[in-house]
């Protein structure tokens, strides 16, 4: 196998140029993780509003981190100018690596990973950072099947150290490698997944948070009693309901039915109460308002 460097590790390919799918909340933080660690990244969006919102994200996250002191102004300005943003995929065509970063949507990840399976040279690695649906699918979406698989970052992803790699079967160990040393190379710990609902974090996380949304909706204790508990008493940083509402209470229901048409154990299956505020959209921190009520 002919090895590669960049000055970031050891690669069967180079990685240099980096393409991210979707500028939302998880989108625009992968964006600015990757232009921080020194690559060149295009990021697209589906029509210029959304897209202008999303960089508009992420040069105000750049600005706080470099006022706080984490960057210096140089950095700031090195790092926006490593970051395109296109609503043509069409623009991936020099990416050696492409993390698509969309809504749950199986249909629509599939139709993103056929364009990009096209567009993109074939020695590019084809990445989801999907939390919860099969990766294979989308992987035998393309002409490429080795070079797919799962790059899962944490919200927020500049913040959160962990990256899990998730290996459907049909991908190759080579690729797996390059992945690792790609998000290792962001300054990120890795750990290694298989291609099933919830992967590690997500399979233990899940029913523990709706555990917790079942309590409060029995009316055992008050949401703030649930998150002290787990505050005070096991040391966690945050409560399992102002965690619910960090992550997305539209994720969650999204994740706990993965999980749930998979494994079918009760615990994973979203809760009456969990999907009723889905459907008034009360979503957490994103819509101002979920188990907590936000400015």
């Amino acid at each position: 196998m002919e090895e590669f460097t960049n000055g970031k590790g050891i690669y069967s390919m180079k990685i240099e140029k980096v393409g991210v799918v979707g500028c939302g909340l998880m989108g625009s933080g992968i964006v600015e993780v990757c232009a921080r660690a020194g690559y060149s990244v295009t990021v697209s969006e589906v029509n210029q509003q959304l897209l202008d919102k999303g960089l508009a994200a992420i040069t105000n996250s750049i600005t706080r981190a470099a006022e706080r002191g984490k960057i210096t102004d140089d950095d700031k300005k090195a790092t926006l100018g490593r970051i395109k943003g296109t609503t043509n995929l069409e623009d991936f065509k020099n990416c050696n690596l492409v993390i698509e970063a969309v809504l749950e949507d199986m249909a629509r990840k599939k139709d993103i990973f056929r364009l990009l399976d096209k567009v993109c040279p074939k020695t590019s690695i084809l990445a989801t950072n999907t939390s919860c649906l099969a990766i294979i699918e989308m992987a035998m979406s393309t002409q490429r099947p080795d070079k797919v698989l799962g790059i899962h970052f944490f919200n927020p992803a500049p913040v959160m150290k962990l990256v899990e790699i998730v290996k459907p079967i049909a991908v190759s160990q080579e690729t797996v490698s390059d992945a690792k040393v790609f998000a290792e190379s962001l300054g990120k710990k890795v750990i290694f997944a298989p291609d099933s609902p919830g992967f590690v974090v997500n399979r233990l996380l899940v029913p523990f948070i709706i555990d917790a949304i079942r309590i409060y909706e029995a009316g055992t204790a008050t949401a703030e009693d649930i998150d002290q508990g787990m505050v005070l008493g096991c040391n966690h940083p945050m409560g399992p309901l102002a965690l619910a509402d960090l992550v997305g209470l539209d994720t969650l229901v999204m994740v706990g039915n993965a999980m749930y048409e998979e494994f079918k154990e009760p615990r994973f299956a979203p809760t009456p109460l969990l999907k009723k505020m889905v459907a008034a959209g009360r979503l957490g921190r994103k819509t101002g308002r979920g188990f907590y009520q936000y400015s």
